[in-house]
C-alpha cells in the first residue's frame, strides 16, 4: 500500500497532512487494527488541543488503546507513515508537554491496571494510566504507598508522573520519581520494544548499543554537567544527564552494569518513547502523622522561618499566602478548611506554613508539635493529628494551583516561571529579587509552594490578550533564568519543560548540554517524531498560546445572557474559567465528574464540556473560525451527558458551573431559532402534568399502565421503557384544606412549607409528615399556592420560560414571606431548594435583588431547618424519643451536597432516632431528574449507580434507607429493589407524629 507523503515535524509542531480527508482515511486505516477507540473528529481532537498550561495545540488524531498490543499497534502505525507521537496521561501538564500536533495516546480510559503487587519486595508493575490514588489504595493494606505524592493525586496518572519526574509535598523525604523507578517497558518511536533496568546492557544487546551511545555523549559533557546541572534536590529540566553520569560512574570499569535507562525516560516528556509498563518502588507508610499549621504576617516572614522548621526533620513544609486564602473564602468547597487556619494576635496571617511531621508513635509526635508552639507562639499555631482535619487542611494547599485561576480580571496567575527551586536557606532573598524582577515589569505575583525543597510556586499576573504582557512574560522568563542560575537552582523543580521553558534552557544549560539533549534525542528518535518540538527544537513560549492558538486572539462574544454572571466578573470569564486542572477526573471522593467516572473518556469529563464550550462560543467551531457555533452539533453531543449535578460549582477549584453553562448555551441556540425538543418543553412543565394527573390519580396511574397510553408517553416525553413512573397521588393541598390543624398558640411562628412539584402531587405522604413535625415543633404551617420554581425548565436549557417562571413564583413566595411574617421557607426537595437559594439569584428575572437575596436567606431544606433551630422551637423535641431499631444509611442529593451539607442530615436522625446513622460514601446516583428517565441515558443512568451507590444499598440489607430526592430514591428503587424514604418521614416517627 502506498504511504501518503507525510511532512516531517518542524519546530512550532507543524504537520500538514492535506486536511480532514486524509485524517479521516487515517482513521478508517487505523480503526482495524486495534481494539480501542480511534478519535478523529476535529471535536474529539479539540477536545485534547489543551492541557492545564496556557496553549493550544490541536492534535492529527487521539487513541484510546484497550491494551499494550493496541499501544504497540499504533505505535507501527505511525512509524509507517512517519506520523508524530504523543504518550499522554491525565492531560494536567502545567507547561504545555501535554499537547502537540501529533497522533496523541490516551493511556487513561483503559490502560490502567496495577499488573503485580510484591509486597515483600516493596514494588509494584504499573501500567501508565493507573491514577496515583489508585495504585496507593491498592497498596495501602500492605502499609505500603509510593513515595512521590503530587497534589493532582486523585487524577495524575502513572504515566504522567514518569514522564515529568514528578515529586510532591513530601519529596524532602522521597525525593522524586526517577528515585522510585526499577524498571521500564517502552516502545521506541520505530516500534522496537525493550525493557530498560538496571544491568539490562548486560543481557540485551540492543540496550547495550543505545547505552553505548548515551555514555558516549554523557561522559563527553561529565565537566559541563558538574558545572551547569544544579545541586538541588528538585530538578527536572532537559534530560537526567546528571543521573546517568553518576550509574556510569559507579558501574564496574567497562560495564554498564549499573546505568539504567529508564532513568534517562523519566522526566523525559514522551520525547524519546513510549512507556507501556514500570516496575516502580514502594514506601512504608508512616505509622503517626501530625500537622502543624502557622501564621506569619506576610510571605517574607514566612519563608524566613523555613529553615528554623526544617530543623525537626519534618515531613514537608509547605507555603500558602494571602491570595490563595482569600480565594478559598469564595469557594464553596475549601471554605470549609478555613476554620482549620491560626491568625496572627492582631488579625488574618498574611501567610502560612503546613509543617507536617512523620512519628512512630504519639509522644515522639505531640513533641514536635508543641516544639513549634513554643518557638511561633501557641496562638499562631494549630497542631491537628486527627486524619479528617489534616485531609481537610492538605485539601485546601492541594487546591492553590487551580483556585489561582479564580482570580478576577483580565491579568491571570500564570505558570512560566512558577516552579524555580533554589537552597531553602535562600529562599528569602531569592524571593525578594525574584519580586524586583515581577514589579519592574508591572505586574504582581501570588505565592505558594514546596519550601522544604525551596521550590517556590510563584506566579505572575500576565494577561495573554495584551501585547505588552506577552512581551513582559517573554522578559521575566528570561531574568528569572539568569536569577536562578546566579542562585544555583533549578529552572524547574517540579512540573518540567513543556512548551514553556523548552526555549530557556539554551539560556540556562548553555550551548554544550543543549547540543548534548539533541543528541540524546538523535539516539532515541532520530526522526523527531516523539512529542517533537518538547526540550529539543523548541519554538517560542508565546507561540499556540490557548487565547490565540492561530496567531489571532480569540474572545467570547458581547451576548445578552439568560443568567447574570456577577461571580464570574462577566460571561466571558466563565466561559473561559476552566483552566484544565483536571480536577474532575478523580475517580473517588466527592461527586464531580458522574459520567466521567462511568465513561472515562474525556469528552464527558467536566473539563471535556468547559473545552467543547469556549471553543463553541468563541467560533473556533464555526466554518470561519469567527462566529459563536450556538448550535454545534458536536458540542451538543458533549453537553448531553451532563446531569447538571451542580457539584463542579463546589468541587471544582476554579468553581466552573457547567451546569449553569449548559443551560445558557442551549438557552442560546433555542433564542436563535434551534428546535426545542418535544420531551425538553413536557418535562420543563412537568408540574402542570403533575397538577393534571393528581385531579384523577387513580385513573392516571390505571392508564399510564396501558401499553398504547405508556408508549405515547414515551415518545412525547422522551421516556426509557424500562424505566417505572412516579404515581400520582391526590395533592398535598386537598389534605392540607380538609385536614384539623394543630392547636397554637397565637404567637405560634410562621413557617411556610414549599409545595414542590412531587410533594405536591406525587409523593404528598411526604409533605404531611412535614406538616406534623413543624406543627409537633410549635409553628404554624403556611402552604401557598404557588407555581413551579423552574427547576425542570432551567436543566432543559428553557431559559426564557424559567425566567418568567421564576420572576412569578418567586414574587408570590416573597409577597406571601412577607405578608405572613413566616420566619423561613422550608421544602422537602432539594433541588427545588437549590433553584430558590442559587439559580434565581442568577437569572435575569426584573426581580428586585434585595428581596430576592433576603428570601434566599430565609430558605433550605427542612431537616436543615430543624437542625439550626434545635434549641430555639417553641416545642422543642425530645433526642431520641422514638429510637430505631435499625441503623440509617443516608444518600445525599448532589445539590445538597453541592451547595451547603448532608452532615446536618445524618446529625439530626441520630439525636432523634439514637439509630447508627451513615452517609453512604457515594457520588451521584445517576438519576438527575429526567436525565436518567431517557433512553440515551438510561444505561449509563445505571452503570452511574453502580459506581457505588448501588453496592453500598446492597452490602447493607439491614440498614433502612434515607435519600432527600426524589429522583435518588426512585433511582435506589429500580437500582436495588430496595425502598428509601425521605429524612422527614423517619424524624415524624421518632416524634410520634
Amino acid at each position: 500500500m502506498p504511504m501518503p507523503d507525510v511532512q516531517r515535524p518542524i519546530p512550532g509542531n507543524e504537520v500538514d497532512l492535506g486536511g480532514e480527508a486524509e485524517l479521516r482515511r487515517l482513521a478508517r486505516e487505523l480503526k482495524p487494527l486495534i481494539e480501542g477507540d480511534v478519535r478523529f473528529s476535529r471535536h474529539d481532537r479539540m477536545l485534547y488541543a489543551t492541557d492545564a498550561s496556557m496553549y493550544q495545540v490541536e492534535p492529527l488524531g487521539v487513541v484510546a488503546p484497550r491494551s499494550m498490543t493496541d499501544v504497540q499497534r499504533v505505535v507501527g502505525f505511525c512509524a509507517a507513515r512517519g506520523l508524530p507521537v504523543l504518550p499522554r496521561g491525565g492531560g494536567t501538564s502545567l507547561a504545555g508537554q501535554a499537547v502537540n500536533n501529533t497522533i496523541v495516546i490516551d493511556f487513561s480510559p483503559y490502560c490502567d491496571r496495577l499488573v503485580e503487587v510484591d509486597a515483600k519486595r516493596r514494588r509494584a508493575r504499573v501500567q501508565p494510566g493507573l491514577v496515583l490514588d489508585e495504585l496507593n489504595a491498592a497498596v495501602s493494606a500492605e502499609a505500603l504507598m509510593f513515595g512521590p505524592d503530587v497534589a493532582t493525586s486523585a487524577h495524575a496518572t502513572l504515566g504522567g508522573m514518569i514522564g515529568n519526574n514528578s515529586a510532591g509535598a513530601r519529596s524532602i523525604l522521597y525525593g522524586r520519581t526517577a528515585e522510585h523507578i526499577q524498571a521500564m517497558d517502552v516502545l521506541l518511536a520505530d516500534g522496537r520494544r525493550l525493557r530498560f533496568e538496571e544491568g539490562a546492557a548486560q543481557r540485551d544487546e540492543q540496550v547495550a548499543q543505545l547505552t553505548r551511545r548515551v555514555a558516549e555523549v554523557v561522559r563527553s559533557l561529565a565537566d559541563e554537567i558538574e558545572r551547569r546541572y544544579p545541586r538541588t534536590m528538585r530538578r527536572v529540566n532537559g534530560y537526567n544527564l546528571d543521573l546517568i553520569l553518576a550509574q556510569l560512574r559507579s558501574s564496574t570499569p567497562g560495564t554498564f552494569d549499573r546505568v539504567n535507562l529508564a532513568h534517562l525516560f523519566c522526566g523525559a516528556e514522551g520525547t524519546l518513547g513510549v512507556m507501556t509498563e514500570a516496575t516502580v518502588s514502594l514506601v512504608e507508610t508512616p505509622r503517626r502523622k501530625g500537622l502543624a499549621i502557622v501564621a506569619f504576617r506576610d510571605v517574607d516572614e514566612a519563608l524566613a522561618a523555613v529553615a528554623s522548621c526544617l530543623e525537626d526533620r519534618p515531613a514537608a513544609v509547605e507555603l500558602v499566602d494571602d491570595v490563595i486564602i482569600d480565594l478559598a473564602r469564595e469557594n464553596i468547597r475549601h471554605r470549609r478548611a478555613l476554620d482549620l487556619l491560626p491568625s496572627m494576635p492582631d488579625g488574618p496571617a498574611g501567610a502560612i506554613l503546613y509543617v507536617e511531621h512523620f512519628a512512630g508513635d504519639e509522644r515522639d509526635l505531640k513533641r514536635r508539635l508543641e516544639a513549634l508552639g513554643r518557638r511561633f507562639g501557641d496562638q499562631r499555631v494549630r497542631g491537628y493529628v486527627d486524619a479528617e482535619a489534616i485531609t481537610r487542611a492538605w485539601a485546601l494547599r492541594k487546591a492553590g494551583e487551580p483556585l489561582l485561576h479564580g482570580l478576577p480580571g483580565a491579568r491571570k496567575p500564570l505558570a512560566f516561571v512558577e516552579d524555580t527551586a533554589v537552597d531553602p536557606r535562600r529562599l528569602p532573598a531569592f524571593v525578594k529579587r525574584f519580586r524586583q524582577v515581577v514589579e519592574a515589569h508591572g505586574t504582581r505575583a501570588a505565592y505558594y509552594a514546596h519550601a522544604s525543597v525551596g521550590c517556590l510556586h510563584i506566579r505572575p499576573m500576565i494577561c495573554l490578550k495584551d501585547d505588552d504582557d506577552r512581551r513582559a512574560m517573554e522578559a521575566i522568563a528570561a531574568e528569572t533564568t539568569d536569577l536562578v542560575r546566579e542562585f544555583g537552582g533549578a529552572l524547574s523543580g517540579e512540573h518540567g519543560d513543556g512548551r514553556v521553558r523548552s526555549p530557556l534552557l539554551r539560556r540556562f544549560y548553555g550551548d554544550a548540554i543543549c547540543e548534548g539533549f539533541a543528541r540524546i534525542k538523535a539516539i532515541f528518535d532520530p526522526e523527531n517524531r516523539m512529542n517533537p518540538g518538547i526540550i529539543t527544537e523548541p519554538g517560542s513560549m508565546t507561540q499556540r498560546l490557548r487565547v490565540k492558538p492561530n496567531e489571532r486572539i480569540v474572545n467570547v462574544p458581547e451576548v445578552r445572557t439568560f443568567f447574570r454572571y456577577e461571580h464570574e466578573q462577566g460571561f466571558g470569564e466563565a466561559v473561559e474559567l476552566c483552566n484544565g486542572a483536571g480536577v474532575c477526573r478523580r475517580m473517588h471522593e466527592g461527586t464531580m465528574c458522574p459520567s466521567y467516572r462511568a465513561t472515562r473518556d474525556e469528552r464527558h469529563a467536566t473539563r471535556g464540556r468547559g473545552n467543547a464550550l469556549r471553543l463553541a462560543i468563541t467560533g473556533q467551531f464555526s466554518s470561519d473560525g469567527r462566529t459563536p457555533a450556538w448550535d454545534d452539533e458536536q458540542t451538543l453531543r458533549t453537553l448531553d451527558l451532563c446531569l447538571s449535578c451542580k457539584a463542579c460549582k463546589s468541587e471544582c477549584p476554579s468553581n466552573v458551573d457547567l451546569a449553569k453553562l449548559k443551560a445558557e448555551y442551549l438557552a442560546q441556540g433555542y433564542a436563535r431559532g434551534r428546535r426545542i425538543p418535544l420531551s425538553a418543553r413536557a418535562i420543563g412543565r412537568v408540574r402542570r402534568l403533575n397538577r393534571v394527573g393528581a385531579m384523577l390519580p387513580g385513573a392516571a396511574n390505571a392508564l399510564m399502565q396501558l401499553g398504547p397510553a405508556r408508549a405515547l408517553a414515551n415518545r412525547v416525553l422522551g421516556l426509557d421503557a424500562r424505566r417505572g413512573l412516579p404515581r400520582f397521588a391526590p395533592s398535598l393541598y386537598r389534605w392540607f384544606r380538609s385536614r384539623r390543624p394543630a392547636e397554637l398558640t397565637a404567637a405560634a411562628p410562621a413557617v411556610i412549607l414549599l409545595p414542590d412539584c412531587f410533594t405536591a402531587y406525587n409523593e404528598p405522604h411526604i409533605g404531611r409528615a412535614a406538616v406534623s413535625v413543624l406543627e409537633a415543633l410549635g409553628y404554624r404551617v403556611i402552604l401557598p399556592r404557588l407555581g413551579c420554581c423552574g427547576r425542570a425548565l432551567i436543566s432543559q436549557g428553557l431559559l426564557r420560560e424559567a425566567v418568567a417562571t421564576g420572576r412569578s413564583t418567586a414574587g408570590a413566595l416573597m409577597n406571601c414571606l412577607e405578608a405572613t411574617g413566616a420566619i423561613a421557607v422550608v421544602g422537602c426537595e432539594p433541588s427545588c431548594i437549590s433553584t430558590i437559594v442559587d439559580d434565581w439569584l442568577d437569572l435575569e428575572m426584573d426581580v428586585d435583588r434585595g428581596r430576592l437575596r433576603a428570601l434566599a436567606d430565609r430558605t433550605m431544606l427542612i431537616e436543615d431547618f430543624i437542625a439550626a433551630r434545635w434549641e430555639r422551637h417553641p416545642e422543642p423535641p425530645a433526642a431520641g424519643h422514638r429510637g430505631a431499631a435499625r441503623p440509617i444509611l443516608v444518600h445525599g442529593h448532589c445539590h445538597q451536597k453541592a451547595l451547603w451539607r448532608v452532615e446536618p442530615t445524618v446529625e439530626l436522625l441520630r439525636r432523634l432516632t439514637g439509630a447508627k446513622v451513615e452517609l453512604i460514601d457515594a457520588g451521584c446516583c445517576g438519576m438527575a431528574g429526567a436525565f436518567g428517565y431517557s433512553p440515551d441515558h438510561y444505561d449509563l443512568s445505571m452503570r452511574i449507580g453502580e459506581l457505588s451507590l448501588f453496592p453500598a444499598v446492597r452490602a447493607r440489607g439491614e440498614a433502612a434507607l434515607v435519600a432527600p430526592g426524589t429522583s435518588c430514591r426512585h433511582q435506589i428503587l429500580e437500582g436495588t429493589g430496595r425502598p428509601a424514604g425521605h429524612p422527614i418521614e423517619h424524624i415524624a416517627a421518632a416524634l410520634g407524629v
